[in-house]
């Protein structure tokens, strides 16, 4: 069977984490990768495949690429994944999908026009608790849903916002919510649905010096699909991550899926339920001075390839990705109205 080739557009920490997934699956071929820094910079200099340091570049000497994956800085997956789009390519876009609504629309557009495809990562999905929780929603197994907390406590300090780096600016990192927690408003949204009625508070407790937007939050509002919930934020905890976790209130049970990734089960009461062994979670994507969501790119690409074969169909599609992205600005909607106030 012919492989599909890919190319990957950034090799910071997530891109080198796409290559390596590429590499691994017998059914891709890494052709080639490309970032503004040169290869000693970014440690690459034993690199197999083709290093370009433009996306034009790798398109133009490779145009048997198939599929980009789109790893750059938040602010530049929209232009990343056009020029992408454009030159007839299928994309994966890391989260967030772009940092506005309107940017999202305008890829799903050119997507349409192109016919191409645009995969969203949130690999928090393919989790085992994960998989889970939207059996017992989906499948009313907890009732109707009254409450949801969700919870976000992590550590993001000088070790992770270099001086220099694009990591703390509003124009590319687009802020806490878009950068570290996106993956968990995607599971609220993937189980729960949209959401209206937002309040908010926000406050920038240790980052004034790091970042350009504050670090921590507390949110809170109605789900349109009935019942109510909350997001709960920080990167201010001190030294090492606290928790991800998320607790859902229904009218036959409560269950905690928490950690400090939503990778364990704490608790579950459901009437005349027996909860099942769930499949062990894979670790937490390992920076060095910090961790990320878990490992599991490999299914997102495995997805990729299935459906390019015709055998399966997107497991996060750009839909969702706007919606996830439309939730936060919606949000930081009211982060503005507080500097006003």
């Amino acid at each position: 069977m012919s492989k599909i080739k890919f190319g990957v557009i950034g090799q910071g920490h997530i891109g080198k984490r796409h290559a390596e997934m590429i590499r691994r699956n017998d059914e891709a071929e890494l052709v080639a990768v490309c970032d503004v820094l040169n290869k000693e910079e970014l440690n690459l200099s034993n690199l197999k495949e083709n290093f370009y340091t433009s996306p034009d570049q790798m398109f133009s000497a490779h145009p048997e690429i198939q599929v980009v994956s789109i790893c750059s800085p938040n602010g530049l997956h929209a232009q990343h994944s056009l020029i992408s789009l454009e030159s007839g390519k299928h994309i994966v876009c890391e989260k967030p999908m772009a940092l506005t609504k309107a940017d999202c629309e305008t890829i799903i557009f050119k997507a349409l026009k192109t016919n191409k495809n645009v995969f969203c990562v949130m690999q928090n999905r393919f989790s085992p608790p994960s998989v889970w929780l939207k059996k017992i929603v989906t499948n009313k197994v907890i009732g109707d849903i009254f409450m949801v907390q969700l919870n976000c406590y992590w550590n993001r300090d000088e070790r992770y916002y270099k001086k220099g780096g694009w990591k703390g600016s509003q124009n590319l990192d687009g802020g806490t919510l878009f950068t570290q927690f996106s993956h968990f408003i995607d599971i609220m949204y993937w189980l729960f649905g949209d959401i209206k009625d937002i309040q908010a508070k926000f406050n920038d407790f240790t980052h004034t010096d790091l970042t350009e937007f504050e670090d921590s939050g507390f949110v809170n509002f109605n789900f349109t699909d009935g019942g109510m919930g909350s997001i709960n934020y920080s990167t201010a905890v001190w030294d090492a991550n606290l928790e991800s976790s998320i607790t859902i209130i229904g009218s036959k049970g409560s269950v905690k899926v928490g950690g400090q990734y939503m990778d364990k089960v704490e608790y579950c009461h459901i009437k005349d339920y027996i909860m099942p062994e769930l499949a062990p979670t894979n670790a937490a994507n390992d920076y060095g001075a910090y961790k990320g969501s878990a490992n599991n790119h490999n299914y997102i690409f495995e997805n990729v390839i299935d459906t390019l074969k015709n055998r399966n169909s997107i497991t996060t599609n750009a839909m969702e990705g706007l919606k996830v992205v439309e939730i936060i600005e919606r949000i930081y909607s009211l982060r503005k109205e507080n500097r006003k106030n």
